[in-house]
């Protein structure tokens, strides 16, 4: 299972839709702490998350999950159009991968693959 935190519902309705046809359960979160409630009772596989959001930014949904004993082990993929290449801010918040806005959905799921065993 991945949840996909997204603040804009067409984009988090295109990640969704492409992750279930890829195969994966999904859960979606319009919000950081929306999303870090998903994530305390589902316990994904896989974390995907935008960095602008409000309540909660991906960044700071990024430091709580590594922050807590329980779900430091979760892949999380920073999915951004406000970070520049090079900027190593996810890095820092414990992001595991990142990929930069705009992109294609075979790119995410490639990415996701590379990030989780195989199923």
């Amino acid at each position: 299972m991945i949840v996909v935190a997204e603040d804009h519902e067409d984009i988090r309705y295109v990640l969704k839709r492409s992750l279930e046809r890829a195969g994966h359960r999904v859960v979606a979160a319009a919000d950081g702490a929306e999303a870090l409630e998903a994530i305390r009772e589902h316990r994904p596989d896989l974390v995907v998350t935008d960095v602008d959001m409000p309540h909660m930014t991906g960044l700071d949904l990024c430091r709580a999950i590594r922050a807590d004993d329980d779900l430091r082990h979760i892949p999380v993929v920073v999915a951004s159009g406000s970070l520049m290449p090079g900027d190593g801010r996810a890095e820092e918040a414990g992001a595991s991968a990142t990929l930069l806005k705009p992109f294609v959905p075979a790119q995410l799921i490639a990415l996701i693959a590379t990030l989780l065993p195989q199923m």
